[in-house]
């Protein structure tokens, strides 16, 4: 990264790295869960389960979403000797990075089973949607720029943070075919680029 260049992460693909983890440990959670009768039973945590997926869904979703517009707004163009990190680097990065968390949410998921059977990974599952709804939307953004928004690695910090927090000073932005992802963070297809 000679010359000033600065490596730099796709933000679509650092929203969408936890969606995954948080869906599959979600889904698995509130199977479990339902295994178990719980204090409230059975109907009632699936019913609060359901709830709860729904609102951790819109709320994931929405949270900051002035902040990506403000940022995207103002996007720089990348520069030339920017270092464009793979998706699959960003991605591990990101789990790397927040996988004592994912375990801790999972596993006070099965523990809430035994109050409210299959509401916790519901929960989850609900986060992890509302991660994909919000990289979907970005990816749209993307669309509508005709340009992929892009943030400083250095900024996103050891555990390959949130790519609108406090340190976040502003995105900057290539030409839609740039990386290995396509908008929305999602892999892109060889049929695409052909």
């Amino acid at each position: 990264m000679g010359r000033g260049g600065q490596g730099l992460a796709r933000v679509a693909v650092v929203v969408r790295a936890g969606a995954a983890p948080l869906w599959w440990l979600g889904v698995f959670a509130a199977g479990i869960g339902v295994l178990v009768p719980g204090v409230t039973g059975r109907r009632i945590g699936v019913l609060a389960g359901a709830a709860l997926f729904l609102v951790a869904a819109a709320v994931v979703a929405c949270v900051r979403r002035k902040r990506y517009a403000a940022l995207a707004r103002g996007a720089a163009r990348a520069g030339r000797h920017d270092v464009l990190q793979d998706r699959a680097v960003t991605t591990r990065n990101w789990r790397r990075g927040h996988r004592w968390w994912l375990l801790l949410a999972f596993a006070a998921a099965l523990g809430s089973a035994f109050a409210v059977p299959a509401a916790g990974g519901m929960l989850l599952a609900g986060a992890g949607t509302g991660l994909r709804l919000k990289a979907a939307r970005i990816g749209r953004r993307e669309r509508e720029l005709e340009a992929l928004l892009w943030v400083r690695v250095d900024w996103l910090g050891r555990g390959a943070g949130a790519p609108a927090g406090k340190p976040v000073k502003g995105y900057r932005s290539t030409g839609i075919a740039a990386g290995d992802a396509a908008p929305g963070g999602a892999r892109r297809r060889v049929d695409a680029l052909v």
